[in-house]
């Protein structure tokens, strides 16, 4: 047994996995054997959900099904509603909102009796927690702001669904495929913070509710899921600033500042996903008119590229940088973000959970103990 300390895990290999594979040197991401191009471009975000959870990506007939079974499942109880109402009229986080949210599910759920052990029940649980998000994140920003939630409208897609319930308005046919391609983007990237901590839950056999609202708690943390919202402050106090983008690039390097949207603990190339929203941030820039954002961003690459050698550095653009400007675009508010990364995550982490569960081992890794030794306990009176 090694006694060599590595901090956060780093290079720990703890599970087997054939859901997805990152090559950080050449810049590639696979769900069980796709490259996520090939993915985002020609499969929906029900297809991926369905190739995680079955292996296999579905049939038409599988697809229908799989589909109509989510949309089935999409509708919330008024208690949750009532819930999200009193969290909405005291300020809380939308993170924090979704947390509580994907908690109260459970007292809804049909199976709660289920055998821990029942991987097929646990599926069928998850499935209506991923179903339930979206309009979860609805109803809350529509709360908050003092308006009605929609109910979902079972003929959309799963992300056009979403954008509808969000804004009360039919999507366009840009704006519905960008936003599926995002959370297909976003369905799964390996042993990272909140899959790892969904696994640990699922391996005591906790129910899924606790494993996925576990996920959520982990995503919350800014060192984890908030780098698209540091994207989208920082475009738009360089917006404000009324100053030509590369001349305040240049201006805020020289003061020694990091432009969030850039470096990756794992891809030492420019993200795979960042390519894609790259290309749906011109559709979607073409489609309104409105290509400051585009500037914005191409600007600021060009420079920390070209004048600054930062992918030659191992520091290049990840998918924060791009998404950041997308979901602006999609008028998506900025803390809803996060959120929204939870909600396309949401499908990976049901998949790890119950991937690892059919070979199923109690995590429990060891701590090196630093603290005093051989003490004894001093009579209180005499302390």
């Amino acid at each position: 047994m090694s006694d060599q300390l590595k901090k956060g895990l780093e290079g720990v290999l703890v599970a087997e996995s054939s859901l997805s594979y990152i090559d950080g040197d050449a810049g590639k991401l696979v769900y069980r054997g796709y490259d996520i191009e090939d993915l985002a471009r020609n499969a929906s975000f029900e297809e991926v959900l369905y190739l995680l959870w079955n292996g296999e990506l579905p049939t038409e007939e599988e697809l229908a099904e799989f589909a109509d079974g989510l949309a089935e499942e999409q509708a919330i109880d008024q208690g949750v509603v009532d819930t999200l109402e009193t969290l909405a009229a005291q300020g809380e986080r939308p993170m924090a909102a979704l947390r509580t949210g994907v908690s109260m599910l459970s007292a809804s759920e049909p199976e709660a009796d289920a055998d821990p052990e029942d991987l097929d029940a646990a599926r069928r649980k998850g499935r209506r927690i991923v179903a339930k998000i979206p309009t979860i994140l609805g109803a809350y920003d529509r709360l908050r702001r003092d308006e009605e939630p929609l109910d979902p409208d079972p003929s959309l897609s799963y992300a056009g669904n979403f954008l509808y319930m969000l804004t009360g308005e039919q999507p366009t046919a840009v704006a519905e495929e960008t936003f599926d391609m995002a959370l297909t983007l976003h369905a799964d990237h390996g042993l990272n913070a909140s899959t790892f901590t969904a696994m640990v839950i699922g391996s005591t056999y906790a129910d899924v509710y606790s494993s996925l609202t576990g996920g959520v708690g982990a995503l919350s943390g800014p060192l984890h899921g908030g780098a698209n919202q540091d994207v989208i402050e920082t475009l738009l106090e360089l917006d404000e600033s009324g100053k030509d983008p590369l001349a305040w690039v240049k201006e805020q390097t020289e003061q020694g500042r990091r432009i969030p949207g850039w470096g990756h603990r794992v891809y030492n190339v420019k993200d795979p996903r960042a390519n894609i929203l790259e290309a749906k941030l011109q559709d979607l820039s073409e489609e309104s008119g409105e290509t400051k954002w585009l500037d914005y961003t191409a600007t600021i690459e060009r420079f920390l590229t070209e004048e600054k050698g930062l992918p030659e550095k191992g520091i290049a653009p990840n998918v924060d940088y791009y998404s950041g400007a997308v979901y602006y675009q999609l008028g998506i508010p900025i803390d809803m973000y996060t959120p929204i990364f939870a909600m396309a995550r949401c499908g990976g982490w049901l998949a790890h959970v119950l991937e690892y569960q059919d070979d199923n081992r109690l995590i429990r890794p060891r701590g090196s103990y630093v603290g005093p030794e051989s003490r004894t306990v001093t009579p209180i009176d005499e302390r």
